[in-house]
């Protein structure tokens, strides 16, 4: 499906998200990505083959965020 050199990640692979927009409708929060995956505004995704993945925009921000501190507890 994807003609691009290098060509993108596949939909199965780990990096699928990376591939490049083949059509976007924002207007809609999806766009369809070259390797056929749909990538939605919420970080979700539909696999071609059906398949659906979670939401992960959280896990994103967690890990970006650094370890949580413990309740009552002040950042020095």
């Amino acid at each position: 499906m994807c003609q691009h050199q290098p060509p993108c990640p596949a939909a199965d692979a780990a990096d699928r998200e990376a591939a490049h927009v083949a059509v976007a409708h924002p207007e809609q929060g999806w766009s369809l990505l070259c390797n056929g995956v749909v990538l939605f505004d919420d970080t979700g995704a539909l696999l071609p083959d059906g398949r659906s993945v979670p939401p992960h925009r959280l896990a994103a921000a967690q890990a970006a965020a650094g370890p949580l501190m413990p309740s009552g507890a002040v950042a020095a």
